[in-house]
């Protein structure tokens, strides 16, 4: 069973654990309502007329490589549905998936703690709402979001984090980061919303 964090905790993911090689980060979430198909969802909530009736929420996880400044040198080192691996191939992206339906992991991104180049300090681990204003839909319609670290060698959940507070109003949510601390690595519980359209907005911040 692995550590519940709060927000804002901090905690060394590889000291003491010399075996811990790579990490598989699951990244979860579920829509509050889903009405029938005939109805589309969430139709009633929203509303008629606009470009959400009907439209499910796609919700994109993705994860930025920073340098010890906190830049993102190269446009590889984003790694998204559209740029599934990382420039030095450590961070790998499992691929899109475009409900939340069902328990477990939504989407997952493999990590391999010892391959991360030296010039990368920092994980910044984001999920958006794909095209959020087209469909007038923000995190107020997801309810369950959660971030967690798996052993990639022995399966064992090493962390979990729920972000149980209200992220109404909010398009883009950054659930936690990995960071270099001299040798090892620490993981940080986050649980931020911005309004962020999309991921790309997001990336250009750190340029």
């Amino acid at each position: 069973m692995g550590i519940n964090l709060v927000k804002g905790q901090k905690i060394d993911l590889t000291k003491g654990r010399s075996s811990l090689s790579g990490v598989m980060v699951g990244l979860g979430w579920d829509p509050v309502v889903k009405e029938k198909k005939k109805s589309g969802f969430l139709g009633g909530l929203l509303g008629g007329g606009g470009s959400a009736a009907g439209a499910e929420i796609d919700c994109d996880a993705s994860v930025i490589l920073l340098d010890e400044k906190g830049k993102l040198l190269s446009k590889e080192n984003l790694v998204y549905f559209g740029n599934k691996t990382s420039k030095d191939g450590s961070v790998v992206h499992s691929g899109d998936n475009r409900t939340g339906d069902g328990d477990g992991d939504d989407e997952v991104i493999n990590v391999n703690l010892s391959a991360i180049s030296p010039s990368v300090h920092k994980l910044v681990f984001v999920v958006n709402i794909y095209q959020a204003a087209q469909r007038k839909q923000d995190f107020g319609l997801i309810q369950n979001a959660f971030i967690r670290l798996v052993d990639s060698g022995s399966k064992e959940e090493l962390i979990h984090y729920n972000l149980t507070e209200s992220y109404a109003g909010k398009t883009s949510l950054f659930p936690g980061e990995l960071y270099r601390h001299g040798s090892e690595w620490k993981f940080s519980a986050i649980g931020e919303g911005t309004s962020d359209l999309d991921i790309g907005s997001i990336a250009n911040k750190y340029l």
